[in-house]
């Protein structure tokens, strides 16, 4: 197997592709034809091509290229390529495209022949076409290479599963992989949930969204069984303690009280020093992570936490 070097440029532009007219479909949509239906593997078609080029603009595209009615052994290649993207956890997106069944999106791609695989970012290609028969195990090695080479360049955003679910048309259903953890927490097992967010963060430390759900699940941990009273005047009492104040930090969080929240541990770190000053930060950014880092009180308590410390 010829190794492929990676580069952002790209050598074919592939933004005539793009239908703005057309409705495009979520690039999670759709299982591949006979292939694995995983949380990382979508069907292509000129309908839904837009949403995968949409999605290489955050994370690296593996489109995978076959003809299953002139070549089946190709279709089972396609699969091997989904299937290999599974095991990098959402590091590449896998899109199958069937030309047989979308000869003008093969054509328009330039695509000589199958299979082929072109991997994407930032809606163009970042390798040469890569074409032939591979093994599992070189598609495998392959992808850990790529994969490497991302990191290297500072590229670490990872796509999102695919939920069963939504595709089938409930905007509102759980993820299937924090399924575990949010009926954890419906059944009233919070240390359970913990142990499954922990699970989610320790695979992909980049799963915001397993991060947010660890820590708001720790929030209700450390407040179990808490008399909010007690708390609060033992607080009152010493300012400067930092299990009081992080404590009632927890319960104003859960009250919905977030800037409190925010203000108060600002004012410890700003008090504090050494231990009792990091330990109070880093409590307080563990708030950040569970209210959302997109939230515009985090971004307040982040400045106000950068004028504190400097």
């Amino acid at each position: 197997m010829t190794q492929q070097p990676f580069s952002r440029p790209g050598a074919i532009d592939l933004s005539a592709l793009k239908r703005p007219a057309a409705p495009a479909a979520p690039a999670g949509e759709g299982a591949p034809a006979g292939g694995p239906a995983g949380a990382y593997a979508v069907t292509v078609d000129e309908q839904s091509f837009q949403g995968v080029l949409e999605a290489s603009m955050h994370a690296p595209v593996v489109l995978a290229f076959f003809a299953p009615e002139r070549s089946p052994e190709t279709a089972a290649y396609a699969d091997d390529v989904a299937t290999a993207v599974e095991t990098q956890e959402g590091r590449f997106l896998c899109g199958l495209v069937d030309v047989d069944a979308n000869p003008q999106l093969a054509q328009a791609m330039q695509i000589p022949t199958v299979p082929l695989m072109l991997i994407l970012l930032d809606g163009r290609p970042v390798t040469q076409p890569i074409t032939g028969l591979l093994s599992r195990e070189e598609i495998d090695t392959l992808l850990q290479s790529m994969a490497q080479q991302l990191t290297a360049q500072g590229i670490t955003q990872r796509h999102k599963p695919r939920a069963t679910a939504a595709v089938e048309g409930d905007e509102d259903a759980v993820d299937p992989r924090y399924a575990p953890a949010q009926e954890a927490l419906e059944r009233g097992d919070i240390d359970a949930a913990v142990a499954e967010y922990q699970k989610l963060v320790d695979g992909n430390p980049a799963d915001t969204e397993a991060a947010a759900g660890l820590a708001m699940a720790k929030v209700l941990q450390r407040t179990r069984g808490v008399d909010l009273a007690t708390a609060r005047t033992a607080a009152a009492e010493s300012p400067d303690d930092v299990d009081a104040q992080t404590l009632v930090a927890d319960l104003d969080l859960l009250g919905g009280h977030v800037e409190d929240a925010f203000n108060r541990l600002v004012g410890l770190v700003a008090r504090t020093a050494g231990d009792d000053r990091a330990r109070a930060r880093e409590h307080l950014i563990g708030l950040f992570a569970a209210v959302g880092n997109e939230d515009p009180r985090v971004l307040r308590g982040r400045q106000n936490l950068a004028s504190a410390l400097f």
